[in-house]
């Protein structure tokens, strides 16, 4: 009787044994699977005892099982405002961060200034003792944000970027490209010898001409402190020193904003881009100044549209002359009739 127990219990230990080692294999192959899952990088999260997938409630703070409800993390962190705002108004007067950094700023835009309302905090005016103390403060921080020569460069060239291309219409990109070139130029040493305005409107020229926006250097010639000699001698200078790859303008770029300064339809302006399309085939633009054939090319379409648009107009808004225009505007003509004969 006492050897019939053992031997059934001896048996039943060998059988719990081999369900354990059973058990422990499939729990080492799921923990190795969950391991390679986590190693492919797989973005959902898996509950430890259902192996459901986890969700995040961000009302409670908690992470929890879809399936079998376990709460598996709680008091989670909200990284986000504790103000709410309905527009873009109230998110900016709410917000309490700084703006970013930009590089059309000499210190990136990463210092203070004091204001130039003479108020408290409470909105009442200051007294004049007060008055006569901001104003020594203001006239010395103005001087500490300006620490070298170097700096006050900076500062005076950054500030004729930004009131050249407020005068022409320039968007923002392009004057974060100028100011990135203009820092260029006076970290490689080529200013001396030049004017800082003069090297400020090349850089702004060039940075038009990348960006596929340009202007003409009769435009920039009319706002900038420099002579049109001296602006181009130094365009070619700085785009020469520093490497730039700048492709030519190309016409079609002029020809929106003229057609939109004399108020012509779009058939008009499709008309001007299909014959600045023929000549450019025909190989007429080599050596044509780009605001001279865009503004023949309005003419042209124009009369083909027949839309009253003068030559006088046309040379007044594309700032060329009369005869650039008469003249331009017979090749165009002259193109377009070998593309059709063609």
């Amino acid at each position: 009787m006492s050897d019939t127990t053992q031997n059934t219990g001896d048996e039943r230990s060998r059988t719990s044994g081999r369900v354990r080692e059973r058990t422990r294999g499939e729990t080492s192959e799921a923990e190795s699977e969950s391991t390679s899952e986590r190693e492919n990088g797989e973005d959902e999260l898996i509950c430890p005892e259902c192996s459901g997938r986890l969700v995040t409630d961000t009302g409670r703070g908690e992470t929890v099982c879809r399936d079998c409800g376990l709460v598996v993390d709680e008091g989670g962190i909200d990284r986000g405002p504790e103000w709410r705002a309905f527009d873009s108004a109230e998110r900016d007067r709410k917000s309490r961060v700084g703006a970013p950094t930009t590089r059309m700023m000499h210190d990136k835009g990463l210092s203070t200034t004091i204001g130039w309302q003479d108020k408290d905090a409470y909105g009442n005016a200051l007294s004049s003792r007060q008055r006569r103390r901001m104003g020594r403060l203001r006239t010395w921080d103005e001087r500490f944000r300006t620490r070298n020569s170097k700096e006050r460069n900076l500062k005076q060239a950054l500030g004729e970027i930004e009131r050249m291309a407020s005068a022409l219409g320039l968007p923002k990109t392009v004057k974060e490209t100028a100011s990135v070139i203009y820092r260029r130029a006076l970290s490689e040493g080529l200013l001396p010898g030049r004017s800082i305005e003069g090297v400020a409107t090349a850089a702004l020229y060039g940075a038009a001409r990348q960006a596929g926006v340009p202007r003409s250097l009769d435009e920039f010639a009319h706002i900038a402190r420099v002579e049109r000699t001296e602006l181009t001698r130094t365009y070619r200078y700085v785009v020469r020193q520093l490497g730039l790859e700048i492709e030519p303008a190309d016409p079609e770029s002029y020809v929106p904003r003229f057609a939109s300064a004399l108020s012509l339809s779009e058939e008009t302006e499709a008309r001007a881009r299909k014959l600045l399309r023929n000549a450019e085939s025909q190989g007429l633009h080599s050596g044509k100044s780009p605001v001279g054939l865009a503004a023949a090319s309005i003419y042209a379409g124009a009369l083909l549209t027949n839309e009253g648009v003068t030559q006088s107009e046309v040379s007044e808004v594309a700032n060329v002359s009369e005869v650039t225009i008469r003249n331009r505007y017979h090749e165009l003509i002259e193109a377009e009739g070998d593309a059709l004969a063609a």
